[in-house]
């Protein structure tokens, strides 16, 4: 996030796109209500009539893949207006004449076209955040779960760059993390293409650091995500250790992953419960929770948390960073003779430089926001304020290209999937809750009321659900939430297994699994 959280209360304009925000970050949508009871506008894009659709001034409902088409078709708008800051561009920017006519040729009537939203609403769209001072965006996985999640992102940088909503109060970019700690773990390098602090694998001062820290040699070639990695389970990886990720229901085409996960020599799972993916293991290790583990979470603002130990773990439950150094010194691996998280903490502030002027002792405020360059600096809550990190702005010119499957005579109907505010990720923990479990006992498949007639269907009955990878049985729920032609379910429950369903498509630069879209048949069962 380039901005704080408590900068959501100050936009005039809000854009969110892509994010159910009142259900997946309940806590931090209340300042988005605090904003909008103070008099900022709030304009929605996203295929559902979502509970923030109700609140919007404007809601536009985009037909699921087409984001990009309809951010280009606001930039047009922006452009053609002349609503873009030419002073922040100038200064900030490089290649934005071209860019301006770039988007020349991308009219909301084209983009309608595609989107299905009027182009009244998209002119009505890019006037409303163009003419902002200041304009926020928020997003989530609704963006970035598309085999164009990248231009995806991109073409909201760009409405920021040319409207001048960088750097400044209750403006900036904003992705709302899905998990507490994505953020941290990002920075602690679990990417395959960074060491910690993002600092790239194929630099050859950054490799000399981390050789000298470490005392071996490191390879200079970047690693691979674990979309790559389940696709050579059996061939060149035969062995492989899964940490706190129940990857067999949560990633795509299921049937495909518990496949990879078979064709391994040996699978080792750590985890608080035996979930589905530790079902499969050789060997499970016992991890303690968040409550009974002391240490830090870089939460969603950037914000450095003290996680303090409030029970002892159960039985032989450890923390993971126990468990890690464990299975790394009976390897025979120096350098892991960790007494404690402070220990490890440490290492990672004087390795990385986002985290370099704090240490645990420092952390334990909760105040600091990366980066923190040099001891004594107060941290940084707003990112752009004077500059780019890596100098100018650069413009991506962005073209819309359709999702990998689209519907069709076999699979007429769009599936997109996300989370409801009743259940967390796949229900390993909120599952075993039976408060929760009496709030949301099951999955449902979210049906327009006309959509449930047309098909035969009926409200609270069974239908099956098929795409090219396999079927799955799902209650119906008549709902007009959900657009003519589009159905909503999450894959939170194990039950129905949903993913099987998934997995089309990734994104050629993450390979993030396209999992917001897929075509289905949907027919009684």
């Amino acid at each position: 996030m380039s901005n704080p959280l408590s900068d959501m209360e100050k936009p005039d304009v809000i854009f969110c796109i892509g994010t159910n925000m009142t259900e997946t970050h309940p806590v931090a949508a209340t300042r988005l209500k605090k904003a909008i009871t103070r008099g900022a506008k709030l304009i929605v894009a996203d295929p559902r009539r979502i509970r923030l659709a109700e609140m919007a001034d404007l809601y536009l409902p985009l037909r699921v893949g087409s984001d990009v088409a309809l951010l280009l078709g606001m930039a047009h708008v922006i452009a053609r207006e002349g609503l873009y800051d030419l002073d922040f561009m100038a200064a900030r920017t490089e290649g934005f004449e071209e860019f301006l006519d770039h988007v020349g040729q991308f009219t909301p009537q084209w983009a309608a076209g595609i989107t299905g939203v009027p182009a009244g609403d998209i002119e009505k769209a890019g006037i409303l955040y163009g003419s902002a001072k200041p304009g926020a965006i928020y997003y989530t996985l609704g963006i970035t779960e598309h085999i164009c999640g990248v231009e995806n992102v991109q073409s909201l940088c760009n409405l920021a760059l040319m409207t001048g909503n960088l750097g400044k109060v209750g403006g900036g970019i904003n992705p709302m993390r899905g998990q507490n700690n994505i953020q941290g773990a990002g920075d602690a390098g679990a990417i395959p293409n960074n060491y910690a602090g993002f600092q790239s694998v194929s630099n050859p001062a950054i490799q000399a650091k981390f050789e000298k820290a470490y005392g071996r040699p490191l390879d200079t070639e970047k690693g691979i995500t674990k979309v790559t990695a389940l696709d050579r389970c059996g061939e060149s990886i035969f062995g492989m250790l899964i940490d706190g990720e129940n990857t067999v229901v949560s990633d795509p085409d299921q049937n495909h992953c518990i496949h990879a996960l078979k064709s391994l020599e040996h699978l080792v799972v750590i985890d608080i419960f035996l979930t589905e993916t530790a079902e499969l293991a050789d060997v499970v290790l016992p991890a303690a929770a968040w409550a009974e583990v002391d240490g830090h979470f870089t939460n969603t603002e950037r914000r450095i948390q003290r996680v303090r130990k409030a029970v002892p773990p159960p039985g032989v439950a450890q923390p993971d960073w126990w468990i890690i150094s464990a299975i790394a010194k009976r390897m025979g691996l120096a350098g892991f003779d960790y007494d404690s998280p402070a220990q490890v903490f440490n290492e990672l502030c004087e390795l990385s430089p986002i985290y370099a002027g704090i240490d645990w002792d420092l952390a334990e405020s909760g105040q600091y926001q990366w980066p923190i360059p040099y001891k004594g600096h107060p941290g940084t809550p707003r990112l752009h304020e004077t500059e780019f990190t890596n100098g100018r702005g650069k413009f991506s010119f962005t073209n819309y290209r359709d999702p990998a499957e689209v519907i069709d005579d076999a699979y007429p109907v769009w599936l997109t999937t996300g989370r409801r505010l009743e259940s967390y990720h796949t229900r390993t923990q909120t599952g075993r809750s039976a408060g929760i479990d009496y709030l949301l006992s099951e999955e449902t498949l979210e049906i327009h009321p006309d959509d449930v007639n047309a098909w035969g269907l009926v409200d609270g009955g069974w239908a099956e659900m098929s795409s090219r990878r396999g079927s799955v049985k799902v209650r119906v729920e008549a709902t007009r939430r959900s657009p003519r032609g589009t159905v909503f379910t999450t894959f939170a429950f194990s039950d129905v297994p949903i993913n099987i369903l998934t997995g089309s498509g990734y994104d050629p630069i993450t390979e993030t699994a396209e999992l917001k879209v897929c075509p289905v048949r949907v027919v009684a069962a």
